[in-house]
This record gives C-alpha cells, structure tokens and sequence, in this order.
C-alpha cells in the first residue's frame, strides 16, 4: 500500500510539474514572440528614423550649400561695392581737387580781369595826359594817338621828330620827346616800342655811307629815340624796345607824296605786360 501511495503521489507530482512547464513554456513563447513584434517595431521606427535622419541631414547640408552659395555671392558684392566704393571716393576726391582747381582759376581769372581793367584805366589816363601834352601836335595832323582797349599808339611823322635823311632827333624834336617821356616814365605796366618806319624811296648817293638802305635808317632813328627816353627821359630802360621797319608796314600808298609822308614816322606803341604779373602787384 505504502509504495502504491508513494507511486500515485509521484505520477501526480510528475503531472503537475508537467502541467506547469507547459504554461510557462507557451508564456516564454508567447513573451518572446511580443518582443520580437517589439524588437521589429523598435528596427523598424529605427530604421524610418535613420531616414528622417538622412533626409534631414541631406537637407541641411543642401541648406548648408545654398547659404555658402549665398555668402560667397555677398562676400562677391561685398567686394564689389568695397571696391565701388573706393572708386567713388576717388571720384569724390578728383571732383573735389577739380572744383578747387576751377575755384581756384577762376579767383585767378578774375583777379586778372580786376588788373585789366585797372590797367585799361591807367592806359586811358596815359592817353589823356598825352593829348592834353600834344595838343599843338596833334591839332596840326603831325601826331596822332589811338588807344585800342589795352593798346595805345604814339605816331609822329619823321619830320616832327627829325631833318631830312638824318637820324640824330632835332631840338624842336627833343622838345616834343620830353612831353613824352615825362608821362611814359609813369607808365610801369606797359611795354614800350619804338618803331622806326620809312617809305619806299631808296636811300640817296649822299647818304649811302651811313645808312646803306631804309632798314638801317629806322632802326637808327627809333634807337635814338629809345636812347633819349632812357638818358633823358628817365623811362624804364626794361620796358623799351627798338625795332626799324623801313617800308615794310606802310599805312598809305608810296605812290604820292601825302602817302609817303604818312609812311615816314616813328610810332611809339604801348602793349601789356604779362598779366599774372600785374595782377600780382595789386593790393588785395
């Protein structure tokens, strides 16, 4: 009896162990499959979130490739407008300098206007003085003075001034350079030249040993008028020229005798100086 007991109590224990490993074996089961379903969903959103990954670095390293695209095209125009920018301060710079250029020129400009104007008003006192001095002269057609703006001209008939063929001044001639020379001594902003003029009738037998043609008459005779207004005149001997013409610049036919005559003279012109030079001996 005891031992059948013993035998029942062991088949029970067997079966009912059996019956647990079972149960716990189909749980195992059933356990492991739902982390396989589990391990699979994790794979599978792992693997969409490696997508989404790489789509997301895909387009931030496009994004990354447009912004450099685009920095390198603003560093371009930086560069362009830095060096536009460089060319328009150096235009700004030109245009400055050019308007202090012109500023400049035109201050000088008129300053030199201011001295013409000066100098044509000195010029027409010149002319006055002269006239007023010449009066007898210029009454009896032996003078006549002509100013043209900043130009005056002298011109006297060779008789007033000297005899026949001869180149020394005669006294009534020294007379009339001293009314002369006492006005073109005030006159510092004129050049001064003395012409000597002839007409065309050539040099006599008489006189051939002095004066071998008309050309060495005029000059002669316009440096001994420059020699007096330098020796007794007391003009600026650096203002004075002489230059002889003999019948090169007639002012009338030599085909009569009135147009000889005008044609044998001495002219004594006044022409201006350099301006920038009288217009630097203005008083501001």
């Amino acid at each position: 009896m005891r031992i059948r007991t013993v035998a029942r109590v062991v088949m029970c224990a067997a079966l009912v162990t059996g019956c647990v490993s079972t149960e716990t074996h189909k749980k195992s089961l059933t356990e492991l499959e739902e982390t396989r379903r589990g391990a699979a969903q994790t794979a599978a959103a792992l693997e969409s979130f490696k997508k989404q990954a790489a789509a997301a670095v895909d387009s931030l390293q496009k994004q990354l490739a447009d912004d450099n695209t685009q920095i390198a095209v603003l560093m371009k125009r930086a560069g362009e407008l830095e060096a536009e920018t460089a060319r328009a301060n150096d235009l700004a710079k030109r245009l400055d300098e050019r308007l202090k250029a012109e500023a400049a020129e035109k201050a000088r400009l008129e300053q030199e206007r201011a001295a013409k104007d000066a100098e044509i008003q000195r010029l027409t006192r010149t002319h006055e003085e002269l006239t007023k001095s010449l009066q007898a002269e210029i009454a009896k057609g032996d003078i006549k003075i002509k100013q043209v703006r900043d130009r005056l001209t002298i011109n006297m008939v060779d008789r007033v001034l000297f005899d026949s063929g001869q180149s020394q001044v005669k006294p009534a001639g020294l007379q009339v350079l001293k009314q002369v020379s006492d006005i073109l001594k005030n006159v510092p902003d004129k050049q001064i030249r003395i012409e000597g003029h002839t007409d065309n009738v050539p040099i006599g037998a008489k006189l051939k040993g002095r004066f071998p043609t008309n050309w060495e008459l005029s000059t002669a005779r316009a440096t001994s008028v420059v020699r007096y207004l330098i020796e007794e005149g007391g003009v600026d001997r650096a203002n004075l020229l002489a230059v002889g013409y003999a019948d090169t610049r007639p002012l009338a036919g030599n085909d009569t005798e009135e147009g000889r005559t005008a044609n044998r003279r001495i002219e004594i012109a006044l022409y201006p100086k350099d301006l920038s030079e009288i217009a630097s001996q203005l008083k501001p």
